[in-house]
């Protein structure tokens, strides 16, 4: 097992990294940057190095600093969370060029990955479904008019080097098609460098539902169940759940084979998930984006499965089998996770301070991973995400009892959060049925 492990992150999963590799006596190094210092994770580190001020290239995606942290601290691994250089195949490549461990999957796979219209070839031609849509960038506005005629509106306008529900928009007609190209093509070069376009099929009323993979030592994939990621501000998810209450058992077996077709066609090692839209009229599902690292809803597998996720990655990184036996996964139970964002209630737009009041929910079935503690500062320059609520029970009304007597317990004073948003949520009638889809937000507001 890996001796010793950076942690190229911060927050909340640099914190829940960090748990797991003391639990395992894993030596675990924090690099935190100057906004960053007085946080949980960084106190909670067996050893922690400044990296930079608060700007996030000049610290957590700086690639000589974090290297320099880890010659510095004798590190023999680096995990990279997720954001930041967790998807960055030249990172993953320094890293273990340095003659470190990278704790993810080999940069090959995050490589193939990243680019969205690579992704759907790949898959499509692993017999993986795709939605309809372009299988070459869309390389200037008349292509992307021809290539709409021929999908049908609505379509999607996606940047390919994009991901986390960034770089997209809706076209329901020509008009608007030609609008939404130039603006997502500008934004592709602006956040990715990659001004890259492709056209997609797009669906009024869908779902959204992924199969968390876990790639093995031994070179086999497996998939960990699904888990329902439709209750969503702007493309970016606030609620997930697993099991999908909208995945029966059949179509369940479908969506699992499919996602480990998709592992095995990239030679997938260590956490990543496949995300795929379902449409409930049909139950047909498409390939969406694969996320090459860990997600930040593993927590519900993690309920559903019994086991730890950081552990297996740890557990694949260092060459070792699973603490599970791959042939006999069984599921139990139901966990829901909610993000909660320092963010208002009903515009979701970001609230930063001081925590001057924080009290989190405690009792059966009910874990909260945070990132922040009273007294402590939010700043504006990372995402606002200030902790994860996840609840479990043995039935999906048991987590929801849970939920709601979390939701109510969770005491937070300073900056705008979205806790109230939770509480209006989980009275909603749509939500409560499971018979929801990503446009229930909207309907809310």
């Amino acid at each position: 097992m890996i001796e010793s492990l950076l942690v190229a992150n911060r927050g909340e999963i640099a914190r829940r990294i960090i748990r797991t590799a003391k639990r395992l006596g894993i030596r675990a190094i924090a690099v935190h940057s100057e906004a960053d210092a007085d946080l949980p994770f960084v106190a909670e580190a067996d050893q922690a190095v400044l990296i930079g001020p608060p700007n996030p290239a000049l610290s957590y995606r700086n690639t000589e600093a974090i290297l320099a942290a880890a010659k510095k601290t004798g590190a023999q691994a680096i995990h990279p969370g997720y954001g930041f250089l967790s998807e960055n195949a030249e990172f993953a490549r320094t890293v273990e060029a340095s003659g470190l461990i990278w704790v993810g999957p080999g940069a090959d796979a995050i490589t193939a990955m990243g680019d969205k219209i690579n992704a759907r070839n790949l898959m499509a031609a692993a017999g993986v479904p795709v939605a309809p849509g372009t299988t070459d960038p869309a390389a200037d506005l008349d292509a992307a008019v021809t290539a709409a005629a021929e999908i049908g509106y609505p379509v999607m306008v996606k940047a390919a080097a994009g991901g986390g529900g960034m770089g997209m928009g809706v076209a329901v007609d020509e008009a608007a098609l030609r609008t939404e190209y130039d603006k997502v093509r500008a934004f592709a070069e602006r956040m990715f460098g990659d001004g890259s376009v492709l056209i997609e099929r797009y669906f009024p009323r869908v779902r959204h539902v992924e199969v968390q993979i876990l790639g093995l030592a031994d070179g086999r994939v497996v998939a960990l169940g699904e888990r329902e990621c439709s209750v969503q501000r702007r493309n970016q998810k606030l609620v997930e759940e697993s099991p999908s209450p909208a995945v029966s058992p059949e179509l369940r077996s479908r969506l699992l084979a499919a996602a480990v077709r998709a592992g095995e066609a990239v030679g997938y090692r260590n956490a990543g998930t496949v995300e795929c839209l379902l449409d409930p009229e049909t139950n047909e599902f498409f390939f969406l984006e694969m996320n090459t690292r860990l997600q930040v809803e593993h927590p519900v597998t993690e309920y559903v499965y019994g086991i730890d996720l950081v552990e297996e990655q740890l557990r694949v990184a260092s060459g070792l089998a699973p603490t599970f036996d791959p042939d006999a996964l069984t599921p139990r139970g139901h966990a829901i996770e909610m993000r909660i964002n320092a963010e208002d209630p009903k515009r979701f737009l970001p609230g930063p301070g001081v925590i001057r009041t924080w009290v989190e929910p405690t009792g059966e079935g009910v874990r909260v991973d945070s990132g922040y503690t009273e007294g402590n500062t939010v700043t504006p320059f990372y995402d606002s995400l200030l902790a994860k609520l996840i609840v479990s029970g043995a039935t999906r009304d048991e987590a929801l009892d849970r939920a709601t007597a979390a939701v109510a317990a969770f005491q937070i004073e300073g900056p705008k959060n979205n806790v109230p948003f939770f509480a209006e949520l989980l009275t909603n009638e749509e939500f409560l049925s499971g018979a929801y889809d990503t446009g229930i937000v909207s309907r809310m507001r």
